[in-house]
């Protein structure tokens, strides 16, 4: 069962939200869904760190959370998170195979888990929390088989992996609170994910490898150490991989104002425009919003006292900076971003740096 602690202080009673059903009343099959996407599967502890952390792959159209594996029907969350139900935490990934293979999100999949864990995932103890791969041909059986294999004979793990294989059956979509809860409950579902351990638990034993996944399907990658070493300066490496922060005003973009576009420093991935550029008065660059919300990563960051939410670049994994709540409408965000994890691009040279489709920002 989740960590009451955790739980306690994150979830108030979800008819305090206006949530009053327990049961979706229908087995996610019976829904209909676009006919070019595939299905797949997992289970791995908490469904809404699994769900948040598939609907960050391109190629991934959804994601659901929901109970399966056991013999009950229509179960509901509280009867699944005492146990007795065989049912399992999972989440269904509804995924275009044009843009993402299965075997890609295998990949991605053993990067949110820890796959020695027979007794469930991090802080949540149970059954109904350990992690299973659920298949739904023999195509997929074939490459989860072979994914785990890969995965044993890598010798990233000391102890055996002992996550289940089994043929995918009826699939129960969670109570609605309980989807997109990263989303619609943030500070909540932040609070829990760090709390929880997981993600200390990925970063020691993935460490540079944790997001491969996203970066080796896109044009934009991150290099490796050693090559960010060589391409870096001291300063952009200490912020960029070591979370570090440079000093206020004395920093290359604080006051740029020339007009373009400004990318990850490491992957060159685009990230803000100068339109939503404002002066916060800070002295870092400050913007309302990014070109694309898809291109930035929140998370948590407890290293003052008073928890902030640090931003990331999606493939190059770079420390940003901060997001704040104080920023100038439409949206009332301020993203304060380090100068020495940007490079910037002047709208002249969008076509030549390998921009093009951004020269419609700044069209008259």
């Amino acid at each position: 069962m989740r960590s009451a602690l955790l739980y306690g202080v994150m979830i108030l009673i979800p008819l305090l939200y206006g949530c009053s059903e327990s049961i979706a009343g229908k087995p996610l099959e019976m829904q209909k869904m676009d006919d070019k996407l595939e299905l797949a599967t997992f289970a791995g502890g908490c469904f809404w760190c699994v769900e948040s952390d598939f609907e960050k792959l391109e190629g991934v159209q959804e994601v659901i959370s929901g109970y399966t594996g056991g013999s009950v029907d229509q179960p509901s969350y509280e009867a699944v998170s005492a146990g007795g139900t065989g049912h399992l935490e999972a989440v269904q990934v509804y995924y275009d195979p044009q843009r993402i293979s299965y075997e890609t999100l295998l990949e991605a999949f053993w990067r949110q888990i820890d796959p020695t864990d027979s007794g469930g995932q991090f802080v949540d103890r149970g059954e109904q929390y350990r992690s299973a791969i659920f298949y739904h041909n023999p195509q997929q059986q074939a490459a989860a088989e072979k994914s785990r294999a890969a995965l044993a004979s890598s010798g990233r793990f000391d102890r055996p992996i002992v996550t289940e294989l089994q043929a995918a059956s009826r699939f129960w979509r969670a109570e609605s609170y309980h989807q997109d809860y990263y989303k619609k409950n943030s500070l909540r579902y932040k609070f829990y994910r760090y709390r929880s351990g997981r993600d200390q638990f990925l970063r020691k034993t993935w460490g540079d490898e944790l997001h491969p996944v996203t970066s080796s399907h896109s044009k934009y990658r991150k290099p490796d150490q050693a090559e960010l070493r060589q391409q870096l300066t001291p300063l952009q490496f200490r912020v960029t991989q070591e979370e570090g922060t440079e000093p206020a005003f004395d920093n290359e973009y604080w006051d740029e104002k020339r007009e373009g576009i400004y990318v990850d420093r490491v992957s060159g991935e685009p990230l803000f425009s100068s339109h939503d550029k404002y002066d916060s008065g800070t002295g870092w660059p400050s913007f309302s919003r990014p070109i694309n919300d898809a291109a930035i990563v929140e998370q948590q960051d407890y290293k003052l006292i008073i928890p902030r939410t640090e931003v990331r670049s999606r493939y190059g994994d770079s420390h940003l900076g901060h997001l704040f709540d104080d920023g100038p409408e439409p949206t009332g965000k301020r993203y304060c971003i380090n100068s020495a994890s940007l490079r910037f691009v002047a709208k002249e040279q969008l076509v030549e740096k390998g921009y093009s489709e951004l020269e419609a920002l700044f069209r008259e």
